[in-house]
């Protein structure tokens, strides 16, 4: 089996819901924005976060500031506010010294996932990053695993793990693409879905899994 680890992004390698309220609590602040608008919001954005969410919330409430200004804030506020614990990029630095091929495959829009990757300084311990904007198709499409695969200069042919938080996107996505799977368990299992090879509570603990494969 090729050594490729897919790791999704959001809940797995970062806390998106501790980044997404501090990035709220700051937009509102900065744009005045009603309590309504800002219940509005974190119940909109709290799975996933568009361009056309914010185009959304200035038609619901009458806002005279362009969309696009506030996207781009909302993007420059999760950027910022979006952190990857010390111990999780070590383990990630750990695997590509041991000949592992690392990437990252999100759900998002690819600019504000892309500026979280920048940030937080995963891009530099990562061989490709997919994420669902790219394509406009999300987890579980057999064709965003095959695009990760490509992206890390290898096949998905060749095998390999997908590791994340989402049941159906990671899990189910990885079984489709023919990869082993680790589930960093949380969410509510679904009915009838396949279950993954290994179940953990924290990612470090499906890196340490990778490497003990390496020996």
């Amino acid at each position: 089996m090729h050594r490729l680890a897919l790791f999704d992004l959001d809940g797995t390698l970062t806390d998106r819901q501790a980044a997404l309220s501090d990035a709220l609590t700051r937009l509102c602040c900065s744009r005045a924005l009603s309590p309504d608008a800002e219940r509005w919001l974190r119940i909109e954005l709290a799975d996933r976060a568009t361009a056309s969410d914010f185009a959304r919330l200035r038609n619901a409430f009458a806002l005279k500031v362009p969309a696009t200004d506030l996207w781009q804030e909302y993007v420059d506020l999760m950027s910022t506010a979006v952190t990857c614990r010390r111990e999780v990029l070590e383990g990630l630095a750990r695997l590509r010294a041991a000949a592992w091929t690392i990437g990252i495959i999100t759900n998002g829009a690819s600019d504000i996932q892309r500026a979280k990757i920048a940030s937080t300084g995963l891009a530099s311990v990562v061989d490709g990053v997919t994420a669902s904007g790219d394509l406009e198709i999300r987890k579980p499409d057999l064709r965003l695993f095959e695009l990760a695969a490509t992206r890390c200069g290898v096949s998905l042919a060749d095998g390999g793990w997908m590791i994340g938080d989402n049941p159906t996107g990671d899990i189910g996505g990885g079984h489709q693409a023919g990869l082993h799977t680790i589930w960093l368990r949380g969410r509510p299992w679904p009915n009838g879905l396949p279950a993954a090879h290994h179940v953990v509570d924290d990612v470090t603990d499906a890196i340490t899994i990778l490497l003990t494969e390496t020996e």
